[in-house]
């Protein structure tokens, strides 16, 4: 399963977790009762804080606001389009506010709610752009004109950081409002509003006044002008304290549990992941890790062989382009920081020349070494990054199968096949490994498990996976993996290969899974990784292992398990 962090209930529905994202799990809901007056737009759910049980009622964020003068065919300002108002055919456009902040906080918004990704592989396809300007209308009571390219990165890097620093954000601005209450009771669209322009004032290099100026106009168009007063209050308060150097800050003391709550607010994750990596790595591990996870993400390009390109072809459209880039220590891989939106606008993907894959899933592909002629079994293979890679490296001699459970991600793995011209050597089935392996009499050269996993190796690139991760999602992880370990092996040819991989850095999920796996199956030899990746990456006990701190890539494991002749 590329990626490998699919949610839980995943499973759960269909048998028995996230490149891609959904809500925050820890939001807890808050309640209405004693506002002012109603919201119209409760739509998404901020993050509960620390010892609080609140519940809170929202409102559909799918459902049509009713605005005053502006439902209907309104009398407008020159700032508004009503080309086509009371037609349903053509939305009223604000030319004043700010688009990208307002895409951003109805993205925010439905994020919350989990009916949006936190997608930093944001491309302009599938008539997105037109269904996100359809969530901003429904969501404010007006339209903002189309996003174009920078207005695309502008979304991804404010909605992505925000999500970042959600935990840290939200302590600055409940220790700046007038009353605790004043926060708990915060209309849901403009709390979004001041986490953006929290974050730009913290963490982007944005002139303060044009963050002030165009989230207080977004708050007073998008809510009323009290509102928009509330936010210019605060988001002047927080430049002052900010230009004296005196923004609050938990103090970092106590035992070991106040000290993790301390820092997960600073570092802004959750507390049980600080506790745990100050357990097994130590606490300077585990803040230079939380560091890692909070920087943005660069990403790396596999070049596709198969189709005829090189990595001097691809580095030479990345000049084009004008996108910096870095060789990587992987023959087929550059690294970008910058620019993957104009990757994805030039069609480098579509025309199959490369696909986006970092080298530590790259790596897991060298533990596998497919070697042409042979037949190897992906379980959980949707949607496809190292079943492509596998393929390229068979030289057009052999046979990949790849099993999923999820039929349209097994879908866009085939339509990815095509592009990469690897149709012909992946066959895709759809089913559920643990079903498929009591029914199935064949048996593979080579079995790679890439198994549902936390995640906790790619929060870097995963903006919201940390807020959606809970400490006893461990527990079914595990269960759930040593279940599929165990399908898994029944598929393995005598002499053959069981590849175990994960994109976790934990050990329950890595070392401790193949510890026990070989004690349920001694017919499984551990065979050590030398020979397949750098030796940097091996680790004591022969196994692949990848650190988003020693390393600068995600954090991925990989085994390779011989099953004996007899």
């Amino acid at each position: 399963m590329e990626g490998n962090a699919l949610a839980l209930s995943h499973f759960r529905t269909r048998a028995g977790s996230p490149l891609l994202l959904s809500a925050d799990a820890s939001s807890t809901e808050r309640k209405n009762s004693g506002r002012s007056r109603p919201s119209r737009y409760d739509a998404g759910a901020p993050p509960s804080r620390a010892g609080r049980g609140r519940v809170w009622k929202r409102d559909d964020p799918e459902a049509s606001p009713r605005r005053a003068g502006i439902s209907g065919v309104p009398k407008l300002d020159p700032k508004f389009s009503n080309k086509g108002a009371g037609t349903n055919k053509a939305p009223i456009i604000n030319f004043e506010v700010s688009h990208h902040r307002a895409v951003a906080a109805v993205r925010l918004l439905r994020a919350d709610k989990g009916k949006a990704f936190v997608d930093l592989l944001n491309e302009k396809a599938n008539d997105s752009a037109e269904n996100e300007m359809g969530y901003v209308e429904r969501t404010l009571g007006f339209s903002t004109r189309h996003l174009d390219d920078r207005d695309i990165r502008l979304v991804t890097v404010i909605v992505a950081g925000t999500v970042r620093w959600k935990r840290y954000i939200d302590f600055l601005i409940m220790s700046l409002c007038s009353d605790e209450k004043v926060f708990s009771k915060m209309e849901p669209l403009l709390l979004q509003i001041l986490r953006i322009g929290f974050f730009e004032i913290l963490k982007l290099n944005v002139p303060a006044y044009a963050v002030v100026d165009e989230n207080v106009r977004l708050a007073k168009v998008a809510l009323r002008p009290g509102a928009g007063n509330m936010v210019n209050a605060i988001l002047r308060k927080l430049l002052s304290l900010k230009e004296t150097d005196s923004l609050p800050l938990p103090k970092i003391e106590g035992d070991d549990r106040a000290q993790a709550r301390a820092l997960s607010i600073i570092y802004s994750h959750p507390v049980w992941m600080v506790r745990r990596w100050i357990r097994f790595l130590g606490k300077e591990e585990a803040l230079k890790l939380m560091d890692w996870n909070n920087s943005d993400p660069y990403f790396s390009l596999r070049v596709n062989t198969t189709n005829g390109y090189t990595r001097d072809d691809l580095i030479n459209r990345l000049e084009d382009l004008q996108v910096h880039y870095e060789k990587s220590i992987m023959d087929e891989f550059v690294r970008i920081r910058e620019g993957m939106q104009a990757v994805l606008q030039a069609g480098l993907l579509k025309e199959g020349m490369c696909a986006v894959q970092d080298e530590s899933a790259g790596l897991v592909v060298s533990v596998v070494d497919p070697q042409p002629g042979e037949t190897i079994m992906d379980c959980c293979a949707a949607p496809g990054g190292k079943t492509l890679f596998m393929a390229s490296r068979l030289a057009g001699q052999g046979k990949i199968w790849a099993l999923d459970i999820n039929k349209g991600r097994l879908r866009i793995l085939m339509e990815a096949a095509k592009c990469h011209s690897l149709d012909d050597i992946i066959t895709d089935v759809h089913g559920d490994l643990r079903l498929y392996a009591k029914e199935s009499t064949a048996k593979y050269d080579k079995v790679l498990l890439d198994a549902p996993c936390s995640g906790l190796g790619v929060l870097s690139k995963r903006a919201d996976l940390r807020w959606n991760r809970q400490f006893e999602d461990l527990e079914e992880l595990i269960c759930l993996q040593d279940e599929l370990l165990d399908s898994a092996s029944l598929l393995v040819k005598p002499g053959g290969v069981l590849i175990y991989s994960t994109c976790s850095i934990d050990h329950e999920e890595n070392e401790n899974r193949i510890t026990a796996f070989v004690q349920r199956h001694p017919e499984f030899i551990l065979q050590g990784v030398h020979g397949y990746v750098p030796a940097e990456f091996i680790t004591d006990k022969g196994f692949y292992s990848s650190s988003p701190t020693k390393h600068s890539l995600d954090g991925a494991f990989a085994a390779r398990l011989v099953r004996s002749l007899h």
